[in-house]
């Protein structure tokens, strides 16, 4: 079992940046065998892909936040991050942190319960 806890969220004007944390408790062998992932869901809209990191530090990330977001991970600290730049008001959104844990059962999906981040001057 892992829990997932957002945190560093909050309201920033365009052009700005922010920090976004995702603290993992419960099992650190989970957490650092899983894919970590950030989604965001703006109101009205379905929950999308932000970026992924793989255990071994591989990352994608949405067409929407190349070259201004990165995502970062400390296995040591059971912690990922989502490093935001250059923040535009379409950015604003709940956003969410995502454990994905594969396991001879199948796929396994842990969530936190998000952290607003809110663009606007």
């Amino acid at each position: 079992q892992v829990q997932l806890v957002e945190s560093g969220g909050g309201l920033v004007q365009p052009g700005g940046s922010l920090r976004l944390s995702c603290a993992a408790s419960g099992s650190g062998s989970i957490f650092r065998a899983s894919t970590m992932a950030w989604y965001r869901q703006a109101p009205g809209k379905q929950r999308d892909l932000v970026a992924t990191i793989a255990g071994g530090g591989s990352t994608n990330y949405a067409n929407s936040v190349k070259g201004r977001f990165t995502i970062s991970r400390d296995n040591d600290k059971n912690t990922v991050y989502l490093q935001m730049n250059s923040l535009k008001p379409e950015d604003t959104a709940v956003y969410y942190c995502n454990a994905r844990h594969m396991s001879i059962s199948g796929a396994r999906d842990y969530w936190g319960q998000g952290t607003q981040v809110t663009v606007s001057s």
